[in-house]
């Protein structure tokens, strides 16, 4: 990117030239070494880094929620509590990061341009088939980092405005793109949520109830994996949960979410009281 062009006052040719829609393409061919993947690592060993953990999504009738817990790990030790690990991709999709922490956020930031600038380009909004495919192509790009350690594994999720639904995709480190149906989760925690989304997902939920059943999902997690942060009513740290459907992506408020988990813990101690020697048989 010459200095003719910045003394002139002009951008130089590349930003002016007709090309792809895409923006990695634009970026692999004139500053590669900007990508995450195109970035070699030194000799040695890949030392300790932030991790981030369970990722969690359900569809209900009109729409998809995601949730994620807010514990970053490194080691054995706790790296963070407030880390966020769900972000809107675009105005009707999410993207839930796992893997190293640092990486994937960036991963994230790179998709939202890639999905702004794609909009720029052709005027029109990429199809969620389309945004889960590019995704797919730069998680692609990052197998040489993952190969050594530093891998990401996102969870996408958004409202198909063609077919009028809440959809789920999950990935690989290869790049392999897989839909999901009813629900999923990635991570650490994921087996364990997992086993709570099967027992508490039902057909025709609503917005309120899915949000419940991701948020007991994630402390379910929590319960059994170490590495997964439950809620922290202490510090007022709850999950992050989103929801995306005709309207838009809506990040659920702190004080609704204040109330969803006050209610999971108040039928928890219930059911655990009722459960000791001595007290009432359910």
């Amino acid at each position: 990117m010459g200095q003719d062009h910045s003394a002139a006052g002009r951008l130089p040719a590349a930003f002016t030239t007709p090309g792809s829609s895409s923006f990695v393409e634009f970026l692999a061919g004139h500053a590669p070494a900007l990508l995450p993947g195109h970035r070699p690592l030194p000799a040695g060993e890949v030392p300790l880094a932030p991790h981030a953990t369970t990722i969690v999504a359900l569809v209900f009738d009109g729409g998809v929620v995601m949730a994620g817990d807010r514990r970053a790990t490194m080691g054995s030790m706790i790296a963070s509590r407030e880390i966020e690990k769900v972000f809107p991709a675009d105005e009707f999709s999410a993207v839930g990061i796992a893997g190293t922490a640092g990486l994937a956020v960036e991963l994230v930031r790179l998709f939202q341009l890639e999905l702004e600038h794609y909009e720029k380009i052709e005027g029109a909004l990429l199809s969620l088939d389309g945004k889960a495919n590019r995704l797919a192509t730069m998680i692609r790009g990052n197998l040489g980092l993952a190969m050594q350690g530093l891998a990401v594994v996102p969870l996408f999720a958004g409202y198909d405005l063609d077919r009028g639904l809440g959809r789920i995709f999950s990935y690989d480190v290869t790049g392999g793109r897989y839909e999901e149906h009813e629900h999923h989760s990635v991570g650490s925690g994921s087996v364990f949520a997992r086993g709570s989304l099967k027992k508490l997902w039902r057909p025709g939920l609503d917005a309120v109830a899915a949000v419940r059943v991701a948020v007991e999902a994630l402390v379910d997690a929590a319960d059994d994996d170490s590495a997964t942060g439950g809620p922290d009513s202490s510090r007022q740290i709850w999950p992050v949960v989103a929801t995306v459907t005709s309207s838009g992506y809506r990040r659920v408020g702190q004080d609704e979410l204040g109330a969803v988990v006050e209610a999971v813990a108040e039928q928890r101690r219930t059911e655990h009281a009722q459960g000791r020697p001595g007290g009432e048989s359910r």
